[in-house]
C-alpha cells in the first residue's frame, strides 16, 4: 500500500510537471517571444512606412497594426496567466504602460511625415529609442522569466521518482523475505496471495522504471532538439528584424544619430551588430537542426541574408555618394531590394520555427503521454496486491484455527 501511495504521488507530480511543459509554460514562453518578435516587426514596419512617406503600402501599414494587436492580444494573455508581483507580473505591466506611449509616437511621426514636416522623423528616433530602451527590455525579461518557468517544469518532470523506487524495492524484499520464511517453516512451496502481490508489484515497479524512462527520454529530446532549437531561431528572428528597422532608420536620419565616439552611424553601427549576431544564430540553428526539414530553411536564411548584406553595402555606397532617392530604391524598392532579401529571411525563419515548435509538441506530448494512467495504475495493483497478501495469510492463520 505504502508502495502504491508514493508512486501514485510522486508520478502524479511528474505528469503534472510534463503537462505544463505541454500545455501551460512552453506556450507562455512562445507567446513571451511572439510579443518580441511582433514589437520587433512593429518598429520595423513603421520605419519602412515612413520612408515610402505619401507612397506607403496598406500591406506595411496593415503589417504594423497587426503587430500592435498581436502583442496586445498576448500580453492580455501572459496576464491571465501570472501573478502581478511576479517578474513576469511587472514586466507584463511595464509593456502595457509603455505600447499605448509608443504607438502615439509613431501616429505623430506618420502625420508629420505625411504632411512634409522634418520633425517626423524625430517623432520616429524617439519611438524607436522607446522601443530600444524600454519595450524590447521588459519583452526580453518577460521572455526569460517563462523560459525560467519552462526549464524548472522540465527539471520536474524529468526528475527520477527515487521515493518510490526505493519503497518498491523495500516491498519486493518484504514479500520475498514472507514468502521464504513461509517456505522454511510450513514446507508449502507457494502461496498464491503472496505471489499476487509479488507480481503486482513488480508490474508496478517494471511499469513505473520503463514509463519514465520513456518520458524522460522524450523530454530530454523535445529540450534539446525543440525549445533550444526555438530559442536559438527566436532569437535570430529577432536579430533580423532590429537589423533592418536600423537600416530603414539610417535612411531616415541621415547621419543625425551617431556612436558615442561621434565616429560612425549609430544606426548603421547597430544593423552591423545585429547581422553579425544573426549570423551567429544561423550557425548554431543548423547545427542543433536534426533533419533535413529543419536544416532547409535555415539554409535559405543563411543565402538571404548574405544577399542582404551585399544589397546594404551597395545602398550605403549609393547614400554617402549623395544619391539617397537611388539609395531609397535599393532599401525598400519592389525589385532588388534589402527589402526583399530580408523578407526572404523572415520567411525562411518563420517556417524553420515553425517546424522545430511541430518537433517539441509532438515529443513532449509523447513524453507526457509515457506517464498517462499510471498514478492510476499504481493505486489499483497496490490495493489489489494488498488484498493478494491479506487473503495469502488469513489462509494460513486459518489453518490453525
Amino acid at each position: 500500500m505504502a508502495f502504491g501511495a508514493v508512486t501514485a504521488w510522486e508520478v502524479s507530480d511528474r505528469a503534472a510537471a510534463a503537462d505544463d511543459v505541454v500545455s501551460r509554460s512552453q506556450p507562455l514562453s512562445a507567446d513571451a517571444a511572439s510579443i518580441y518578435r511582433s514589437l520587433a516587426d512593429a518598429d520595423t514596419a513603421a520605419a519602412s512606412g515612413f520612408l515610402a512617406g505619401v507612397k506607403e503600402s496598406h500591406d506595411v501599414r496593415a503589417r504594423y497594426e497587426s503587430d500592435i494587436a498581436t502583442a496586445s492580444r498576448l500580453l492580455v494573455k501572459a496576464a491571465a496567466n501570472t501573478t502581478g508581483a511576479s517578474d513576469s507580473g511587472r514586466s507584463i505591466a511595464a509593456l502595457n504602460e509603455q505600447l499605448p506611449r509608443y504607438n502615439g509616437l509613431i501616429e505623430q511621426a506618420r502625420a508629420n511625415n505625411r504632411q512634409g514636416f522634418p520633425v517626423g522623423g524625430a517623432y520616429l528616433r524617439y519611438a524607436n529609442q522607446q522601443m530600444t530602451d524600454q519595450l524590447l527590455p521588459a519583452a526580453q525579461r518577460l521572455y526569460e522569466a517563462e523560459t525560467g518557468r519552462l526549464y524548472e517544469d522540465y527539471d520536474q518532470a524529468e526528475t527520477w521518482p527515487y521515493a518510490a523506487l526505493a519503497v518498491g524495492a523495500v516491498a519486493l524484499g518484504a514479500l520475498f523475505w514472507a514468502q521464504r520464511r513461509h517456505y522454511l517453516r510450513t514446507n508449502r512451496v507457494l502461496n498464491q496471495g503472496l505471489l499476487a502481490a509479488s507480481a503486482a508489484s513488480v508490474v508496478v515497479l517494471l511499469w513505473l522504471v520503463a514509463g519514465h524512462a520513456v518520458a524522460a527520454a522524450d523530454l530530454s529530446t523535445s529540450r534539446s532538439h525543440g525549445q533550444e532549437s526555438l530559442k536559438v531561431l527566436n532569437d535570430a528572428r529577432i536579430n533580423s528584424l532590429q537589423a533592418r528597422a536600423n537600416e530603414n532608420l539610417t535612411l531616415v536620419a541621415r547621419g543625425a544619430v551617431l556612436t558615442p565616439d561621434g565616429k560612425d552611424d549609430k544606426y548603421d553601427a547597430d544593423y552591423k551588430t545585429e547581422m553579425h549576431d544573426l549570423v551567429a544564430g544561423l550557425d548554431s540553428a543548423g547545427k542543433l537542426a536534426d533533419d533535413g526539414a529543419g536544416r532547409t530553411p535555415v539554409e535559405e536564411a543563411r543565402r538571404s541574408v548574405a544577399e542582404w548584406q551585399q544589397r546594404h553595402s551597395t545602398a550605403r555606397e549609393t547614400d554617402n555618394s549623395g544619391n539617397y532617392d537611388d539609395a531609397l530604391e535599393q532599401v525598400i524598392g519592389a525589385t532588388g531590394s534589402t527589402g526583399q532579401s530580408f523578407d526572404r529571411v523572415d520567411a525562411a525563419l518563420e517556417e524553420a520555427i515553425g517546424h522545430e515548435q511541430r518537433e517539441f509538441t509532438r515529443a513532449a506530448s509523447d513524453g507526457k503521454g509515457a506517464l498517462t494512467g499510471l498514478p492510476l495504475g499504481a493505486a489499483v495493483l497496490a490495493v489489489l496486491g494488498a488484498a493478494a497478501a491479506g487473503v495469502g495469510v488469513s489462509r494460513r492463520l486459518a489453518e490453525y484455527r
